[in-house]
């Protein structure tokens, strides 16, 4: 069932993404950012539709892609290119609004929101997107950051080819895109996990069985009934907390809960 909700949410959102390219960024030659961005401007200067030119330049990326990220990750990510490219060619090339920057604003908020839970759901648009979350297993840095400080490559080639004041709005759109990406995607926001519980080895093992996670499991009672308990420590993602969360009611409705976010976190804790 899952599966079948995952490939939901990667086709609607990939048919999203076309559509804020045509409807609001295209018309007004405001540039996605990365490889996206390189295939709009090669889509704009020459006959090929820039949903061609996505497929095209994305092939040495995934196969990068391919080699940290595995044959799971860049099905999905094929997938919502693919599906990207093929609604491009249906979606008409239309002005919403002839207001640009209105344009701007709005298709860096769609663009943000689809590529989020693109990347929530275990894929990608390819380009920066995939070199980004490369990045990311190394280095703690928010995703939507990292994306705009990699794409902001495409507002100087857009500002030499087209016009500065469409640079800057490429720019604007950009940096939208990047904000709303990690209100969607939230994998860098870390999570204290406090757990007390009659059912630690139960749900110890249920846990280290869905997560790639260290727990520290420590002896307890209750101060007023004396009972022994088990208390489970460890520090996951907000992107984990929806499944822990479900995990855990489903071991022992009666544990008691703790969560935090944490600033910081040293040692081995995996990022991805």
């Amino acid at each position: 069932m899952y599966h079948v909700y995952k490939y939901a949410v990667l086709f609607a959102a990939s048919i999203v993404l076309g559509f804020a390219f045509n409807m609001f960024l295209l018309p007004h030659e405001v540039l996605s950012g990365g490889v996206t961005g390189l295939a709009m401007i090669f889509g704009l200067l020459s006959p090929i539709n820039s949903g061609i030119w996505l497929v095209i330049l994305n092939i040495p990326v995934f196969i990068i892609g391919l080699m940290r990220l595995g044959r799971g990750f860049i099905w999905n990510s094929v997938l919502s290119v693919f599906i990207t490219s093929v609604s491009m060619q249906y979606i008409p090339v239309l002005k919403i609004t002839d207001d640009a920057l209105l344009s701007a604003v709005f298709g860096g908020i769609i663009t943000g929101i689809a590529i989020g839970f693109i990347v929530r759901f275990n894929g990608s648009t390819g380009g920066a997107d995939i070199i980004g979350l490369v990045v990311t297993q190394k280095q703690d840095i928010p995703l939507g950051i990292l994306i705009f400080s990699i794409n902001s490559i495409v507002v100087f080639i857009s500002g030499f080819v087209f016009s500065w004041n469409l640079a800057i709005l490429t720019m604007a759109s950009i940096y939208i895109t990047g904000v709303v990406i990690d209100r969607v995607h939230t994998r860098h926001i870390k999570l204290s996990l406090m757990v007390v519980t009659t059912k630690g080895e139960e749900l110890k093992n249920e846990l280290i069985g869905n997560l790639i996670r260290g727990i520290t499991v420590m002896n307890g009672y209750g101060a007023y009934t004396n009972n022994e308990n088990k208390v489970l420590y460890t520090v996951i993602t907000r992107y984990e907390l929806a499944l822990v969360k479900s995990l855990i009611k489903n071991v022992d409705p009666k544990a008691f809960v703790s969560i935090s976010e944490t600033s910081e976190v040293l040692g081995n804790f995996r990022k991805s």
